[in-house]
């Protein structure tokens, strides 16, 4: 019994530190002037992006405007349930939104973080761009910069909060601690 109760209570104390390092890389996160800005892909509902979605995608076009990034780039395959993909829909919403066609560049052939940021990695490469900010949620960006550093981007974080869906957050906060330690592991592993 009292070993059940060390085991617990050594993975209730993994969970926490692992939940301190996602909010602190979140709320800490700045971008820095850059050759790109990468969007991480997101649901869409047909042929819209989701909320969440909208939301790093106006953070993708504020990013633009203030001058820290030459392109953007939209990622994201088509999921279940979405007509188009999610890059797709992304590029839509950033020329409905005033960017340019010439300014976005899309990946529309992943499922997962993993493969956004490898194939953004491939056209950052082809179009010889050294540096990204990735936008995602802020639950999301810890992750996210441990997978780009994997893909070998150099990248500064932006990330979003979407206080309508103040629930749907603090619930990815809670779901990103065990996603940071399943990584962890996954890495040591690898060793």
């Amino acid at each position: 019994m009292k070993l059940l109760i060390k085991i617990t209570a050594f993975v209730v104390l993994l969970n926490i530190i692992a939940e301190l390092q996602v909010i602190t890389f979140a709320y800490n996160a700045k971008p820095v002037n850059s050759d790109a800005i990468i969007v991480l892909g997101c649901a869409v509902y047909g042929k819209n992006p989701s909320p969440f979605f909208k939301e790093r995608l106006s953070e993708a076009i504020k990013l633009y405007k203030e001058g820290l990034g030459k392109y953007i780039i939209v990622s994201g395959g088509k999921g279940p349930g979405e007509d188009i993909s999610e890059a797709e829909a992304g590029k839509e919403y950033l020329l409905k939104n005033g960017i340019t066609d010439n300014v976005v560049l899309m990946d529309d052939g992943s499922y997962s973080t993993l493969q956004n940021l490898e194939n953004s990695k491939k056209i950052m490469d082809e179009k010889s761009l050294k540096t990204a900010i990735i936008v995602s949620n802020k639950f999301h960006l810890k992750r996210a910069s441990i997978i780009a550093k994997e893909a070998g981007i150099n990248a500064s974080y932006s990330g979003v909060f979407v206080k309508r869906y103040f629930y749907e957050e603090v619930y990815g906060f809670l779901r990103e601690a065990p996603a940071l330690l399943y990584m962890y592991l996954r890495t040591l592993a690898n060793i």
